[in-house]
Formats: structure tokens, sequence, C-alpha cells
């Protein structure tokens, strides 16, 4: 194998890959990263064996072949290396080294037969359709900081994806909870998604498609089964396995007769709600909302730092009530909401809260109160 390659091109495919590679590795070879030349393109691949990221970069190719090397040492090299460089990879006859030279460095990597890297699972999955690249980054922004990291709950660790109905559309919908709070985000069923079998996509999968469709504005191809989801996107390809678990049937978990609703403009909201939350304990993070005519007191205190008050004008004429939330949960999902107003859908004290964007009602938000 040899080929020449621009660093950038190189070091952007690499982060992309290596990122998917555990740093902590029993088995030698999932360390490593499969790089294949032929054909004017470097194809790279790396996996946890339950994640496969396979990507291409267009590189001058002299000789065709494939190896694996280390994917957080490669990458390390190619991050510290000049910017502009130009990098020549090459494999000897016996396949034994890799070397990489670039202006006046030469590296010399230990390398593992292509052979020894695991194969990529199985490519026939039934049910495909695309999501625009906003419409992937919105799904995952609105529900994924709710995903459990319970591990003994693992069928909460993931977004759960499926078909469902809202009045009488069909809509693709994702839910993410830890028990504490749930998100809820939906958009319209995508053409040939109605069929779709309701999948848990894992939380490390969740992660690592966010980082790479950043830039992604086109389509975003989804094909999934009961088992395996894949995303194709520009020049790379994700492969995950899905989590085997029923997800709880969240409906039961949103409220329907919560009568009491409170408007308030958010970033007045979550910045009062930060600053009380200064003086609350580390191990509870409690605030206390207290609602009256036109007025909302957000309170908190502590035994060893003191206490604090501040008072927020909102919409509201239902009677006077006393709620307490996890500062922590109330900020997550302020910071989720866009529009200017924020809708609370109050019941008692002690029942769960909806809170919706006034200005968009694609998402939907439950939080578990707290004893204050």
């Amino acid at each position: 194998m040899k080929l020449t390659i621009e660093r950038a091109a190189l070091l952007r495919s690499l982060a992309h890959v290596q990122s998917v590679v555990e740093r902590r590795n029993t088995i030698p070879i999932l360390s490593n990263v499969l790089m294949e030349a032929q054909d004017g393109r470097l194809g790279m691949t790396a996996t946890d064996m339950d994640l496969t990221i396979v990507e291409q970069t267009a590189a001058s190719i002299e000789e065709a072949g494939a190896t694996t090397v280390s994917a957080h040492t490669l990458y390390d090299i190619v991050r510290k290396l000049p910017d502009g460089s130009e990098v020549e990879l090459s494999v000897a006859g016996d396949g034994g080294q890799l070397r990489l030279r670039a202006g006046r460095s030469t590296f010399t990597l230990s390398t593992l037969p292509r052979e020894d890297f695991p194969a990529v699972g199985p490519t026939d999955l039934p049910n495909v359709f695309t999501l625009q690249g906003g419409e992937a980054k919105n799904l995952i922004d609105r529900t994924r900081f709710a995903i459990s990291t319970e591990e003994t709950r693992y069928y909460l660790n993931g977004i759960y994806v499926h078909a469902a109905s809202s009045g009488d559309l069909p809509v693709l919908r994702a839910v993410a909870t830890d028990g504490h709070r749930l998100a809820r985000f939906e958009m319209p069923l995508p053409e040939g998604a109605s069929g779709m079998p309701g999948v848990i996509v894992p939380r490390k999968t969740v992660n690592e498609l966010r980082k790479l469709i950043d830039e992604v504005e086109d389509g975003i191809e989804v094909a999934l089964s009961d088992t395996r989801v894949r995303f194709t996107f520009g020049n790379t390809i994700l492969t995950s396995k899905l989590i085997d678990g029923t997800f709880p049937d969240y409906e039961r978990v949103i409220p329907s007769g919560n009568d009491k609703a409170m408007s308030v403009d958010c970033k007045t909201f979550a910045s009062a709600v930060d600053r009380v939350s200064t003086i609350s304990t580390e191990k509870s993070r409690a605030v206390k909302l207290s609602l009256g005519d036109g007025a909302l007191t957000l309170s908190a205190t502590s035994p060893e730092a003191g206490s604090a008050e501040e008072e927020v004008v909102i919409q509201y004429d239902g009677p006077p009530i006393e709620i307490g939330f996890n500062s922590r949960y109330l900020l997550d999902i302020a910071h989720q909401i866009e529009g200017e107003g924020a809708e609370f859908m109050l019941a008692d004290s002690s029942s769960p809260t909806i809170v919706r964007d006034l200005a968009d009602t694609s998402a939907l938000y439950v939080l578990m109160p707290m004893r204050v």
C-alpha cells in the first residue's frame, strides 16, 4: 500500500473514526483503524463491535492495499503535523509496519493484519427512509439530554424512535427518559418509515451521529431492522446495534389533567433559576417555584450556604401553588426552548409537570417534582 493525502482531509476523517474506538481495549485489533486504499480513495473503518464507522476520503493512490494501525496514535501524529502538509503512507511487502512521512518527519508504526479486523455486520436492512440534516439534529437535540445513564435500566440508555400518530397525522416520534424527566419530539413521518419497528438507538450512537452531522444539511439515509440501524451521508456510513429491550409505555407518564397554565419568558426564567440554584445543595439541586397571580417566586435554601429568592413576571391566573424541581433538569429543558416563551402545565405540587415551547409544538417535556 502506498498513497499520498492532504493532512486536513486525513485529520478530518481520523477525527470522525477514532472517537468510536474505546481508549481501553482488551482486544488489540479493536484499538486499530482499518485503512483500505483503492480507486483514488482511502477508506477508514473503526468499530467497538457495537458501533462501526466507515469513512471515504480522496487520496492519490500509488499502490492499492490495506492494513490496520492504532487509531489514537495515528490521529495524534496527524493532529501535530503542520498545516498544509502532504502525508505519505506506505506499507512494505511484509505488512508489519506502516511508514508515515510528512515534510521532515518520519514515523514507523506497528500494524496488525487486516484479516484480523472484524467484519461489518449484515447490510440488508429492510426499512429505509431519509431525514434532512436539520431534522436529524432537532430530533437528537430535543431528546438526548433526558437519556438515562443508569446501566441497570439499560433499555432507557438511548432514544426510542418509532412511527406513531398525532391526531390524524402520521409522525416519527423520538422519546427519551431517565425516570425523572421525559423528552418527546415528533416530526411528519418520512416516506418509507411507516412500517418501521420501534427501535432504541444507544446513547453512544446518538452522540457520535450528532457530532458527524453537525455540518450536514442534505439528506441522511436511515436504514434499520429490529437489531441494527445504519446512517449514510456524504462519505460516511455509521452502523450500530440497537438496544435489545422494551421501552416503557411513556404515554402513561404524560399527564392529561394538568389544568393550571403558566407562561414565562424562557431566558428570564432560566437566568433566574441559574442564579437562585447557586445556593441549593450540590446533592439535591432543589429550587422551589411559588406561583401566584402574575408573579413567580423562585427560592432555594441550604443549611450551609443560606437562602436565595428571585421574583419573575409570569402569566398565570390559577390558584397559588408551590412546587419543587431539580434546577439542573429545569435548565436542561429551558435550553431546548428556542422561542421566547415557555408554557408550564401544572396539576399540583406532587404531580408531573408538562413544559412546552410556545412557538414550537413539536417537542414536549415532562418533569417530575421534588420535595423541598
